[in-house]
């Protein structure tokens, strides 16, 4: 039934005043194309024969062009491309659906920069000419609380590590990074809630906690943790978050006063670490090359060059907490006065 109606359509095609027309005519009528596609499809026909008489006309071809290969569905795409190895690398390049790519980054020389966990843009040459003698005498009850809370933290560091200031520093690191996260944290939802600006202090107290995890990531490099003080770390940043946390909730000044007595003691630590490491107690090996990078330390930098450019850091977030309590001394909002970004 379908071959007689396709015969039929395409006489009434291809006859035009008693002329039969070619097949290249035959192409651009729209019935023709049609009776094709019908007639053609139940027999699954997608080439005919030369010289096939249908009424006289003669076939050479099927006048609709042949399917193309079926693309490759998406996630066969992606397991093609997902996991190439750049040539003489080790780095596995990973091609993202969404069209997230990192950028070709590279240092001042040219070579490729080698760190995920910072850019170029986040690195400075640390300020060393800071006073590292500052200290704020306790005048109020707030103030003698914080000191005395500080000084009470420390019995039992000094008991733990005695003067092996690098597993020291390991652990004082995972404690300084909590302050900053947790201060721009709750400053992040106060701004939210009251529709206000920060003026610039959730930027700065994150800056401090990036900064300050940046200090473990380096001793990390120096000083491998055991089991056991991996396990001290997880007690110790657990009950410090909280009850930081809730202190900073009832009164910021004091979350900063013990900031800033904090930072005093990492200053006085960081300094009896480089001596023991100037007496030769301390063996001064090469700086690491992430170290080198964050500070733009010279290459042939040591391990004396990377605690002391931590101590300026340390006495830096010092006077940034004194400075963020005595506002709220003042009975006024950190917004209220300039946050010191970028205050290295």
């Amino acid at each position: 039934m379908n071959r007689l109606l396709a015969n039929s359509v395409l006489r009434r095609c291809v006859m035009n005043g008693g002329r039969i027309m070619t097949g290249e005519h035959v192409v651009q009528s729209p019935e023709f194309a049609a009776a094709a596609v019908f007639s053609f499809r139940p027999f699954d026909r997608s080439v005919m024969v030369a010289d096939q008489d249908f009424g006289s006309f003669q076939w050479r071809r099927m006048m609709c062009s042949a399917a193309e290969p079926a693309a490759k569905a998406p996630a066969v795409k992606q397991a093609d491309a997902g996991a190439a190895k750049k040539e003489g690398e080790d780095q596995v390049a990973v091609s993202s659906y969404w069209g997230i790519s990192r950028s070709k980054i590279t240092r001042e020389d040219g070579s490729e920069w080698p760190w995920n966990c910072f850019m170029p843009w986040d690195t400075y040459e640390s300020n060393l000419s800071i006073d590292l003698s500052k200290h704020h005498v306790p005048k109020n009850f707030v103030d003698k609380f914080a000191f005395r809370t500080v000084k009470l933290m420390r019995i039992p560091t000094d008991i733990f590590f005695k003067r092996r200031y690098g597993c020291r520093a390991m652990m004082l690191e995972t404690v300084a990074a909590v302050p900053g996260m947790v201060g721009g944290m709750l400053l992040h939802l106060r701004s939210l809630r009251k529709f206000q600006q920060s003026g610039g202090w959730i930027k700065a107290l994150l800056e401090e906690a990036e900064n300050e995890r940046m200090h473990l990531m380096t001793m990390v490099e120096l000083v491998k943790p055991k089991w056991y003080e991996r396990l001290l770390v997880l007690t110790v940043q657990g009950v410090f978050f909280n009850a930081f946390f809730v202190i900073y909730v009832l009164s910021p000044k004091l979350a900063h006063r013990i900031v800033g007595y904090l930072e005093e003691e990492a200053v006085h630590s960081y300094t009896e670490f480089l001596k023991d490491i100037e007496s030769g107690a301390i063996e001064n090996v090469p700086a690491p090359a992430i170290a080198i990078d964050y500070w733009r330390l010279p290459k042939d930098s040591t391990l004396k060059d990377v605690i002391t450019v931590i101590r300026a850091d340390e006495a830096h977030h010092r006077d940034v907490n004194h400075f963020a309590s005595d506002i709220h001394f003042q009975g006024k909002e950190l917004r209220d006065a300039p946050a010191p970004v970028g205050y290295h």
